[in-house]
């Protein structure tokens, strides 16, 4: 219950008289009803540097650490019950029951503990029919859970990009605000739901919050409301790439492996071009969609730079990622389909790129005429193409297996789940030495390192400096029927009769050569952009 931050747990909590379990992390500013009585875990007395205060606590400490620290609890645990106050002054610091409180200059909001049970004047402890408790506590919780429960699984990371033009106005850009803050409340945002950050969009894009700076709901709207409006030109196009190219890094507050959803709300139409930026977003993985409020009227058309530009700007042109509302007085009703379009995973298009959903198999040469300098060059060029992927147990997957007469697997597509291990897991590759089977080897890789049909998108990097023992020609279509797509790099003597027997059509562009291994690094932009092209193709 507390997943859904507040509603569901001050609700149902207060209606059913039952203690709900929280963490040591769980803070004041998390509990949303006043008098919540909640079951703390042991051993939270060491969240010193989380209790601010003495007696009365500010909102932004430890519920758990404090109720230690007041001696309401001792250190295994136990209900408490926490009544909220009014913010103030000079939170005083003091060591109570072996935890240090911290000194705090002022909060906006504070609590104060007692202890849960309550005495009847005959010095019992008062109890109430369980039954009609359980019951009334069910239909609760079963009509909160209706209300919040379609997006109760929605762990976007989403970047609103609004419209602070001179266009909109002061008053419609109140009006935005409010929509904006409506919607926000409606997706839940919490540390484990979604995250939500917001752009403005004027002369110049300006990112007001990151995902990660408020992830409980009344931060959060209240940091929408306090946006101050810019004024200037609609040059959405230079916001959606600014959003596109910093808003979901990890430095940012992006999270690894969460889908990311690009909301931009335009009034009227924009003053830039969309088609570049938008494109920027689709190729990293974002999907964006374009809230038209109050389109262009039919004799403003001959005004509007780009009449497609929702069509140019959204994941994808099929009615799903555009929404058009009329008026800026009537968005009410429209704050409930939107959150659930943001929320309907399954319809996210534009999740999946190349750089996140690829598995890669290196087949690496380890004959006796390569050399072990040349071999730690192969291994870099190698390197260098896996470095260009979101390599995650979510993301992207590389593999690689050492041919000579005979086949090494190094390590499989599901043995590394971060980019760093991976990479030098390849490094680490020992050169093996002897002759040259790549038919066989091409076999081998296709049954032990591809075990997973993925049609689309799994593809072999083939590496060879010489011509193969054996045939290369059946093994190679065999695997390309498989639905793995080759590409066949040749250094030296490679014949390139062979590397076109093994790579995939058209050969041209499955094809590389060169005569020293120090070319290979200039292989490594096409070779990326074409595994890139076919996974669009296919996917």
């Amino acid at each position: 219950a507390e997943r859904h931050q507040g509603l569901d747990l001050g609700t149902c909590t207060n209606t059913c008289g039952f203690p709900v379990p929280v963490t040591c992390a769980t803070r004041g500013v998390d509990l949303v009803q006043d008098g919540v009585v909640v079951l703390c875990p042991p051993d939270c007395s060491h969240w010193t540097g989380s209790v601010f205060g003495t007696g009365v606590y500010a909102s932004i400490s430890s519920v758990c650490g404090a109720a230690v620290h007041s001696g309401v609890l001792g250190p295994t645990g136990g209900h408490v019950r926490v009544h909220k106050l009014q913010g103030r002054h000079n939170y005083m610091s003091s060591y109570a029951h072996g935890l240090q409180s911290q000194p705090l200059h002022s909060w906006t909001a504070s609590f104060k503990l007692t202890s849960s049970t309550t005495h009847r004047a005959d010095g019992n402890i008062e109890t109430t029919d369980l039954k009609l408790k359980l019951f009334v506590c069910f239909f609760v919780c079963f009509f909160v859970c209706l209300f919040v429960c379609f997006c109760a699984d929605c762990q976007m990371d989403i970047a609103v990009v609004i419209d602070s033009s001179s266009n909109i106005g002061q008053r419609r850009f109140n009006l935005q605000k409010n929509f904006v803050t409506k919607l926000a409340a409606m997706l839940r945002v919490g540390p484990t739901g979604p995250h939500v950050g917001l752009i403005q969009a004027s002369d110049s894009p300006r990112t007001e919050f990151l995902l990660t700076n408020y992830t409980q709901p009344k931060e959060l709207l209240f940091a929408i409301r306090e946006v101050a409006y810019l004024g200037g030109d609609t040059n959405t196009g230079k916001a959606i790439m600014h959003t596109a190219e910093t808003f979901f890094t990890q430095e940012n507050g992006g999270r690894r492996g969460h889908p990311r959803v690009m909301m931009v709300l335009v009034d009227g139409w924009p003053s830039d071009d969309l088609e570049q930026a938008a494109m920027l977003a689709r190729e990293s993985g974002i999907n964006v969609f374009l809230v038209s409020v109050a389109k262009p009227a039919p004799e403003e058309l001959a005004t509007v730079r780009d009449k497609d530009f929702m069509k140019k700007a959204v994941c994808k042109d099929n009615g799903f990622f555009s929404y058009l509302i009329p008026t800026w007085f009537s968005t009410t009703k429209h704050v409930k389909p939107l959150a659930q379009r943001l929320c309907s995973l399954d319809s996210l298009l534009c999740s999946r790129t190349c750089y996140n959903s690829v598995n890669i198999g290196f087949l690496i040469d380890g004959s006796s005429s390569i050399g072990e300098g040349n071999f730690q060059l192969q291994l870099d060029f190698l390197a260098g193409i896996a470095r260009n992927f979101d390599i995650s147990d979510v993301g992207a997957r590389i593999g690689a297996v050492q041919f000579t007469y005979e086949q090494r697997l190094e390590f499989g597509l599901f043995d590394h789940s971060n980019k760093e291990d991976a990479i030098a897991a390849l490094r680490r590759v020992p050169y093996m030495s002897g002759g040259t089977a790549t038919g066989a080897a091409i076999s081998y890789t296709t049954q032990n390192l591809f075990r997973r049909t993925a049609r689309g998108r799994n593809f072999l990097i083939v590496v060879t400096d010489g011509q193969s023992y054996d045939n290369v020609r059946g093994p190679a279509l065999a695997a390309q029927q498989q639905g793995i797509i080759i590409y066949a790099v040749g250094v030296a003597w490679a014949p390139l009769e062979d590397l076109k027997a093994m790579s995939s059509e058209p050969k041209e562009s499955h094809t590389f050569f060169t005569r020293e291994f120090t070319g290979l690094a200039e292989f490594i932009p096409p070779l990326v952009r074409g595994i890139c092209r076919d996974f669009t193709e296919n996917n």
